[in-house]
């Protein structure tokens, strides 16, 4: 029987429920029970091939990766129990230009990380691998602390640390149901018995969607089937030698390393096949899936032209088995949107190498509060309700699944499971010649190419061919004005007798007076900047709030999360309810007045105010705000309305020369003025006073969430800043810098760039990075590396453009 009682209760047994019952003790909190159905490591880490790789497109999980081979080379030492941790390396082919420069752009992301990381010629991998045909190979990348472990090892020496410290594992106890009880805690029910937990923690792997419909909910998680070969003894191997690293042939999509004197080959093909999507069989546990060689006879074969050996090897056996996918192929780490104290930390489709920083990050997070690390990349919130459908979950993972070692080119958008969620000027922008990015499920314009010219979104590292049509589009916005559909803004209503005091709580910013719109940070206890949004205050007790598209989950989740629990505050998110189309531009205030008989003068329409007007016949609430810096409005109507606004704003514009704009140009105009954006250049790791935003905290108002944390650093003294710089690139180079670009000072490593783009109104290239104090000084000269190059680069007084703000408050 199991227990009846325990501070927090995991779900699933397998390498990632058990790093983070491990790293919850670590953390002090022994009150623990991990609960597995059938035996430690059922379901996917079993079977898995056990490669662990520090390889990736991201710096944050890059970090995650390198804890958690750290951990692995001394968990052994540590436990007493076998992990058989293998440092051999890894190297990935390249034999085509373009993947030379992922791995220049990689090299620069690993010396920030403080990762090994080489690229090797032709000879060095003959070398390195011998029995590898190395016709048309460029190049490699060498990461030489890769390696892999033993699954099962692994995870019995963390559930066997974690038990030492006093946590406990119970195996045979299926979980049944989740039910909430009125006190917020959770009644878990088993098999052998009930549980009541104040947290309940999702680890259930391929099982992660199923345990989330326990409770209620729907998470994006699908299992895909995964094929690997392992063959007999190799000749070639035979003899004694060094092990060979884990060879990845990434154009031909496939990964290698020695096994017991053969080889295991592991292709990731097209047209890759879901399991059990709707249901997983109730008894399967530590079972293989059927093998389906034609299904992976086209990539054994590139691997045999690879690898000659493979030709004439034996087949010792197929393993095939599911493994978890989401829409973006990184996992579901946080807390459940909508679910008090329901925890998710599943859907890892490499979960043997993520798995011990994500469970170190999972117990941060439980037990601080926060993750020391960024890790907005894995965030639950990331994602709203849409991407849990399985048509469209099976489609994006599906596309993850077969671009597994695909060129992950920055501003690429792909195209599975699109489009979604479309507004009703969709159409129309489309034959406006827009070209489509998404944000949670949004299809939003990018760009505009003009009639004729070429879609300009060919993936590349560097300049791209879209630069120019961007470029046009800033200067209409600086130069007359420009017409962004922005109704993809997440859009909440906050109402009720306690709203007000709620919204202090919550809000660094005073909240603004009715009629007026504030900038506010929420923060974290610690100080940290968890949301960046608007509040407009409608009524005394009413309030509407605006954040980005790609944080409408994340936000109203911090948002309910805090709610009173007397009912005395409704939030309501409206965002399907109202289009926005955001007009801005010294031309944008004639347009206006030519279709709209409310006065906008500067005097009866001042900046960062609010009032209702009609426009045509169409009912708006204008927010005078802007992204762009310039004199502009926010138009928000009944999405119904949206045709015939578009249709006034256009035919009034138009003589006037209003151009369609999208988000690539708001990027560049954004980075003139120096406004920051949450997720990329803020951050809850990051406070106001170092991202230069202590403006907009209001210290005198009395208490607010993460107020102590900052009067304490304030006190103290910050220690870095977010600072602007310009980098010196010239107009026949080809270099465009995107954001992770390292920087140096006198050759050494100082910081990495955040957010970067062309400034087209300025004529320069712009960065912001945070920068310790003493580097952080206008004048200071700096270098940044771009695709291996070094460019000089300097930090600059910020904004940029129209440094006292007269242009937006004309």
């Amino acid at each position: 029987m199991v227990r009846t009682q325990a501070r927090v209760v995991i779900v699933g047994g397998g390498v990632v429920g058990c790093s983070l019952l491990y790293h919850l003790a670590k953390m002090g909190w022994r009150d623990t029970l991990l609960l597995e159905k059938n035996e430690l490591t059922a379901g996917s880490t079993w079977h898995a091939a056990g490669l662990c790789t520090q390889f990736n497109a991201s710096l944050n999980v890059t970090r995650l990766l390198m804890y958690g081979v750290d951990l692995y080379k001394r968990l052994e030492a540590e436990t007493g129990q076998a992990v058989d941790f293998r440092e051999v390396g890894s190297i990935r082919l390249a034999t085509v230009p373009d993947r030379l420069d992922q791995y220049l752009e990689a090299r620069g992301r690993a010396r920030i990380a403080g990762l090994p990381f080489e690229i090797i010629g032709p000879d060095e991998i003959g070398r390195l691998c011998p029995i590898l045909s190395l016709d048309g190979v460029l190049g490699a990348a060498y990461t030489p602390t890769d390696g892999y472990v033993d699954p099962s090892g692994v995870t019995q020496a963390l559930a066997r640390g974690a038990r030492d410290l006093g946590a406990e594992i119970q195996r045979r106890a299926p979980v049944r149901a989740l039910r909430p009880t009125s006190s917020g805690e959770w009644e878990v029910v088993t098999d052998q018995g009930t549980v009541t937990a104040e947290i309940v923690v999702d680890a259930g792997g391929i099982w992660g969607r199923e345990i989330g419909e326990l409770a209620g909910v729907e998470l994006p998680i699908v299992p895909m089937e995964h094929q690997y070969l392992v063959t007999d003894g190799i000749q070639a191997l035979a003899a004694p030698h060094r092990e060979l690293p884990v060879i990845r042939d990434v154009e031909a999509s496939f990964y290698v390393r020695e096994e017991a004197g053969g080889l295991i080959v592991g292709p990731y093909e097209a047209h890759p096949k879901p399991w059990s999507a709707h249901g997983i069989p109730a008894d399967f546990g530590q079972q293989l899936l059927a093998p389906d060689l034609p299904q992976i006879e086209r990539i054994v074969s590139l691997a045999q032209s690879r690898i000659p050996v493979l030709a004439d090897a034996g087949l010792k056996r197929v393993v095939c088995g599911p493994t978890s996918y989401t829409p973006d192929g990184n996992a579901l780490v946080g807390w459940v949107p909508g679910l008090r104290n329901f925890f998710v930390l599943a859907g890892f489709s490499y979960g043997i190498v993520q798995a011990g920083g994500a469970g170190r990050s999972g117990a941060e997070w439980i037990v601080d509060g926060q993750p020391s690390d960024d890790l907005w990349e894995l965030d639950v919130r990331r994602f709203g309700p849409h991407a849990a459908a399985l048509p469209h979950l099976i489609a994006r993972a599906s596309e993850v699944y077969e671009r597994e070692y695909a060129i992950p080119y920055p501003f690429e958008e792909l195209p599975a499971g699109r489009p979604l969620k479309t507004d009703p000027l969709y159409d129309r922008l489309a034959a406006r010649g827009a070209v489509f990015g998404a944000r949670n499920g949004w299809e939003r314009p990018l760009w505009f190419t003009p009639p004729g010219a070429a879609t300009g979104d060919e993936p590349t590292f560097r300049r791209p061919a879209w630069l120019p049509y961007v470029a046009a589009e800033c200067r209409a916005v600086r130069e007359r004005a420009g017409l962004l559909d922005m109704t993809s803004f997440a859009k909440y209503e906050v109402s009720g007798p306690g709203a007000e005091a709620f919204l202090d709580r919550l809000c660094a910013n005073a909240l603004p007076r009715e009629g007026r719109i504030a900038l506010t940070q929420m923060l974290t206890p610690r100080g940290g900047i968890e949301c960046d949004l608007t509040v407009t205050r409608l009524a005394p007790d009413r309030f509407y709030l605006i954040t980005a598209a790609g944080t409408e989950a994340h936000d109203l989740e911090w948002i309910e999360r805090h709610l009173p629990p007397d009912g005395s505050v409704v939030v309501d998110d409206v965002t399907r309810r109202w289009g926005v189309l955001a007009i801005a531009g010294p031309r944008s205030r004639e347009i206006l007045e030519s279709v709209c008989d409310d006065d906008l003068s500067a005097g009866a329409f001042p900046f960062m105010a609010a009032r209702e007007i009609r426009v045509g016949s169409v009912p708006v609430r204008a927010l005078r705000a802007t992204y762009t810096g310039e004199l502009g409005w926010e138009l928000h109507h009944p999405i119904e309305y949206s045709r015939a606004l578009d249709d006034l704003l256009i035919e009034a514009g138009s003589p006037l020369g209003l151009a369609d704009i999208g988000y690539r140009a708001l990027e560049s105009l954004r980075l003139e003025k120096g406004y920051r954006l949450w997720g990329v250049d803020i951050m809850p790791q990051c406070t106001p006073l170092e991202a230069g935003l202590e403006r907009f905290v209001r210290f005198e108002k009395g208490d607010f969430i993460g107020r102590d944390a900052l009067l304490r650093q304030r006190d103290a003294g910050i220690a870095r800043w977010l600072a602007c710089l310009t980098i010196d690139l010239q107009p026949a180079d080809d270099l465009f810098p995107h954001g992770g670009e390292p920087i140096y000072a006198r050759e050494a490593l100082v910081s990495y760039l955040l957010a970067a783009d062309r400034g087209h109104s300025v004529g320069q290239t712009i960065g912001l990075a945070y920068l310790p104090l003493s580097l952080g000084e206008p004048g200071m000269r700096l270098e940044v590396e771009i695709l291996g190059e070094r460019r000089s680069a300097s930090v600059v007084e910020a904004p940029l453009y129209d440094p006292k703000g007269e242009r937006m408050r004309g």
